[in-house]
């Protein structure tokens, strides 16, 4: 049976990052690009209705891609699809305030989840779903696959090979899903070495890098410096500690991280031992 109808295109990712590279390079942009072009290498390598992962999850974010990102204008990015792990910076939303971004999958908003709900309410974000950490992860390798996403690392070299230092948390995850099906691979990184001490991700994985103007943010979400914990975290475990724990002689912990289940950890010894709850709540822990 002969078709008449147009062929089938098989390969069209790989033409999408084809184009996009293209026209980056009729801009003069390069690899290794400058703070000031960042704005315009988003705009010629992003497309409207893209799938963008912007890495900000439990630890290190990419402000300066973030920033930059919703600095663009909107009659050229809009209805972009974001996916990410965490919304820990006010950038993350000004995406949707500012029309460039409509959609959203994301597993933990937490800084910003007073101004989420906000957004959500006034219908300028439509939230495609909550995602455990490992579903999200997963599915960026299958129906969230993005077409462009934007990284944080701790150094790159010459060549473009990445080193994230004390923090890779998800990035392996989100360069490799979009590396491996024809996505464009953006990071920020704090400095450019000569040698790096190891080679996280692989240049080949990654099409551009740019030196940000300061260190990519931290969100400390973790335990590493307890002097973090605020006053607020303090009396909620107080509060944990005699209202639940107390009241009802929880002796099975799960508490995972985070600075919150922290500083009932750090209370137990004190705080709980004043109560005269030594040896009669949590004793068994994972």
């Amino acid at each position: 049976m002969n078709h008449t109808g147009t062929p089938q295109v098989w390969d069209k990712r790989k033409r999408g990052r084809q184009r996009r590279l293209e026209r980056a390079a009729n801009l003069g942009l390069g690899p290794q690009i400058s703070q000031e072009q960042i704005t315009q290498l988003l705009q010629a390598v992003i497309e409207p209705d893209d799938r963008v992962c912007l890495e900000g999850n439990n630890q290190k974010q990419a402000d300066f891609l973030a920033d930059s990102l919703a600095a663009c204008d909107p009659q050229r990015l809009h209805h972009l699809h974001m996916v990410q792990s965490v919304l820990a910076l006010p950038s993350h939303l000004d995406l949707f305030e500012n029309g460039i971004a409509s959609r959203l999958d994301f597993s933990f908003s937490g800084p910003q989840g007073g101004r989420l709900a906000r957004l959500v309410q006034d219908k300028q974000i439509e939230i495609g779903a909550i995602h455990t950490y490992l579903e999200l992860f997963g599915r960026y390798f299958t129906d969230l696959t993005p077409n462009v996403c934007l990284i944080a690392a701790q150094a790159a070299d010459a060549a473009g090979n990445l080193y994230t230092g004390p923090n890779t948390e998800d990035t392996p995850a989100i360069v490799e899903a979009t590396a491996f099906r024809s996505g464009i691979v953006i990071a920020q990184v704090n400095e450019r070495l000569d040698k790096l001490p190891r080679v996280d991700i692989p240049a080949d994985w990654v099409d551009f890098t740019v030196v940000a103007p300061r260190p990519n943010y931290i969100e400390p979400l973790f335990t590493r410096d307890p002097a973090q914990i605020t006053e607020v975290q303090i009396l909620m475990a107080m509060m944990a500690i005699k209202g639940i724990y107390a009241e009802y002689g929880v002796q099975r912990l799960n508490h995972g991280i985070g600075f919150d289940t922290a500083a009932i950890e750090l209370l137990l010894p004190t705080y709980a031992t004043e109560l005269g709850l030594k040896g009669k709540i949590c004793s068994h822990w994972p």
